[in-house]
């Protein structure tokens, strides 16, 4: 590899709303996530609407659902 190109890759935590702390190594420093493995409905079961933007709000609205 040459020198001075690459990034510093450096040890750092990934954190997810739900409270869960990943250690791993990166390029960034901290790392925020909105769905992990803990709280994914793949891995959970559980469903989860995850809002982004309004658009599940937008979707209800439009289609009359959320009365």
């Amino acid at each position: 590899m040459k020198a001075g190109i690459h990034p510093d890759y450096q040890q750092t935590t990934i954190r997810c709303i739900c409270g869960a702390v990943y250690p791993t190594g990166s390029t960034k420093k901290d790392i925020r996530v909105e769905v992990c493995a803990k709280c994914h409905p793949f891995f959970t079961g559980k469903q989860k609407m995850v809002d982004t933007g309004g658009r599940v709000s937008r979707f209800n609205k439009k289609f009359g659902l959320g009365k």
